[in-house]
């Protein structure tokens, strides 16, 4: 059986490599930045950056659901959420944002947010374009399940034709959730190629990166290939221990992990150098990118990015990467779904 099992591992690793994603090099690990979020005109773009906002945030729905409890305010019901990612509602606002909390997302992002949701608002109810006003509410209610008026009685003039226009309107929101389902959009694959290093056993990777020195708190993001199962390593902070990255179960494609390190051996410091040490997996400890972000008057933000890898030298130099015990090295292709019911 353990045969059996290394050849299958060695089988996956050929096909291995995660992803760079939205992960961009730049200034905004998120892609809920204003740029990002400025250009958001649609329900479908919308929706796909909702979620990426819940795959940085490396939590389950659960726990978003407890976060908000905490926090107190708009509930935010599991059932909600998932709706609300796989795009099969639009969401309320106070939920939406209720959400963007509870991944972290920083105060300051929270009002172009906002602004996009008015614009998606705004055009969904455009093409609706009813020419009396007892429609509007039927066809909104029907087709967006979002926010509404309060209720409208309509004239006595019209009450009879009210029902036939929603049966319409009904019938016409199924057709469209049909034809989306069979197009693949709730699921849609996105192939995105990366590239990274690994270390085995004796091994470990070193690197330098710069945060603010007002930091209340620090944490590492790190891209992974999820193919490789159990990767276990230990973290030092300017050689100091600072935790772990814990082992997670292996799953096809690529992965996100973080780590929060101690506000101790962060606060007051404008450079940190990040070793982490080989502890166990079932073949070796990958990486293709970190992201530091660190905690600024109780908002996260991004701090700096590493991007590994033999065709990223000129970042590796930047940060004075090193690498002992080098297992592997290049790029691999991955492809994953961008939203579904899977993702909690």
């Amino acid at each position: 059986m353990v045969k059996r099992g290394q050849a299958a591992q060695a089988r996956s690793r050929q096909g291995r490599g995660p992803v760079n994603g939205d992960l961009d090099g730049g200034s905004d690990l998120r892609s809920g930045g204003a740029s990002a979020v400025g250009a958001v005109n649609s329900h479908e773009d919308l929706v796909k950056l909702l979620t990426e906002e819940f795959a940085r945030a490396d939590a389950s729905l659960r726990e978003l659901q407890a976060r908000a409890d905490r926090a107190g305010g708009t509930r935010l019901p599991r059932a909600t959420c998932a709706d609300m990612l796989a795009g099969r509602r639009f969401p309320k606002k106070a939920v939406m944002m209720a959400f963007l909390r509870a991944c972290r997302v920083p105060e300051q992002q929270l009002p172009a947010w906002e602004r996009a949701w008015e614009r998606v608002r705004i055009a969904h109810l455009s093409t609706a374009a009813p020419t009396e006003p007892d429609h509007t509410v039927a066809i909104d209610r029907a087709a967006h399940q979002g926010p509404m008026p309060d209720t409208v009685v309509p004239p006595a003039s019209h009450r009879r034709r009210r029902t036939p226009l929603l049966v319409l309107a009904m019938l016409s929101v199924l057709a469209i959730s049909a034809a989306i389902v069979a197009g693949g959009l709730w699921g849609r694959p996105r192939t995105i190629t990366d590239d990274g290093r690994a270390f085995g056993p004796g091994g470990s990777s070193r690197f330098t990166v710069s945060v603010d020195p007002a930091n209340t708190g620090v944490r590492l993001i790190r891209l992974l290939d999820a193919n490789v199962p159990q990767q276990r390593a230990a973290i030092t902070v300017n050689g100091a221990p600072a935790g772990e990255w814990k082992p997670l179960l292996g799953s096809a494609g690529w992965g996100y992990q973080s780590a929060d390190l101690p506000a101790r051996l962060t606060a007051g410091r404008s450079s940190l150098t990040i070793v982490n040490t080989f502890v166990s997996s079932l073949w070796d400890f990958n990486e293709f990118r970190y992201v530091v972000q660190h905690q600024i008057n109780g908002a996260w933000s991004t701090a700096d990015t590493v991007d590994i890898g033999p065709g990223h030298t000129d970042s590796e130099a930047a940060h004075d990467y090193h690498i002992t015990g080098q297992t592997f090295r290049g790029s691999r292709t991955f492809s994953y779904s961008e939203a579904g019911e899977s993702i909690e």
